[in-house]
């Protein structure tokens, strides 16, 4: 096993090394470890697979029809707000609860022990916690549902491409399985963006305070950012689409943040991880910036040189690309 980035003593927890990105775009193609990648992203039991479920429950149970959404009404768009709100609170907040009130797991399969701040200026409050609480549920469950209401009205009225069932469920079940790597894809390109000096200062800036993350860091950002970040479900004004996979595609980018960013390699029982959820590989990111702008589903930082797998040595050609040359 390789070593870690700048030396065991910089984490907590390091997981194997080095960190590998999905297997679909290598060459001569190897069908075997993509089946493998596919089936483990999902299967037995995943993040992934979790919000499916809840992604189905609700638009069975607490989804407008296509009938109301037709006309804009604040009955069935509060509906959608405060299911969403409860919907973000109760998997970061349950979260944050496990991990880090109820202290379940203690630190095992942390990444970085050092406490989430309780008093520091740059917050909001003067608190990690309740700052990014207050951008999560404020503005990121605000832009969530706005974003829902525009796609659900525009599906109503013919002005996005419907995915009529059930005569298209094939299609519909590739997409779900496609999204990871949209994901991947979308998230890549708005990362960078956002990277850009200006941007990064007015915008991107607030999300990285966050040097060490909890539950609710992932979707803790500047409401511009939740714009360009949630942007990814507009792909369905050219991607047919029906309300399910509206709400599933939104859910994953939001769920998904606080899944991610727990600062914890999954929910473990009896010293091995059973959950998979927080991913080094992002962690990496939060600690030196200038890496891992995308996800692993699609090599992106690979292919434009600014992907650290972990690795001691991963780590000395990541200073050695950020360090000003001299002249």
């Amino acid at each position: 096993m390789n070593k870690p980035a700048a030396g065991k003593s910089a984490w907590h927890y390091v997981p194997a090394l080095p960190i590998r990105t999905s297997p679909y775009f290598r060459w001569p193609l190897d069908l075997p470890a993509i089946g493998r990648w596919m089936l483990g992203s999902w299967l037995p039991v995943s993040e992934r697979l979790i919000i499916l479920a809840i992604a189905l429950v609700v638009a069975w149970l607490f989804q407008p029809t296509l009938e109301q959404s037709a006309q804009l009404s604040p009955a069935w768009i509060l509906e959608i707000y405060l299911r969403n709100l409860v919907l973000m609170a109760g998997v970061a907040g349950g979260l944050h609860w496990y991990f880090y009130i109820a202290r379940r797991q203690g630190d095992d399969f942390r990444f970085d022990a050092r406490p989430l701040v309780r008093k520091g200026r740059v917050f909001t409050f003067n608190s990690q916690v309740r700052d990014n609480m207050l951008w999560t549920l404020a503005s990121g469950v605000t832009v969530w549902t706005i974003y829902e209401v525009l796609m659900m009205w525009a599906l109503a009225n013919g002005h996005a491409p419907l995915l009529s069932m059930p005569e298209h469920l094939v299609w519909l079940v590739l997409l779900v399985f496609l999204l990871p790597m949209w994901e991947t894809t979308h998230f890549f390109l708005i990362h960078r963006l956002i990277h850009d000096n200006t941007l990064y200062q007015r915008v991107h800036a607030l999300h990285h305070r966050n040097t060490n993350v909890g539950p609710w860091s992932g979707l803790s950002m500047h409401p511009l950012e939740h714009v360009i970040y949630l942007s990814t479900v507009l792909i369905h004004f050219v991607i047919p689409s029906n309300p399910f996979l509206v709400f599933f595609h939104l859910s994953y980018f939001t769920l998904s943040a606080a899944t991610t960013h727990t600062g914890y390699q999954g929910i473990a029982r009896k010293g091995r991880i059973v959950l998979p959820l927080g991913t080094f590989h992002h962690q990496l990111h939060h600690r030196y910036f200038d890496c891992n702008y995308g996800g692993l589903e699609a090599p992106w930082d690979e292919w434009t040189g600014s992907f650290h797998d972990g690795t001691e040595q991963s780590h000395k050609a990541f200073l050695a690309r950020r360090r000003p040359r001299k002249t």
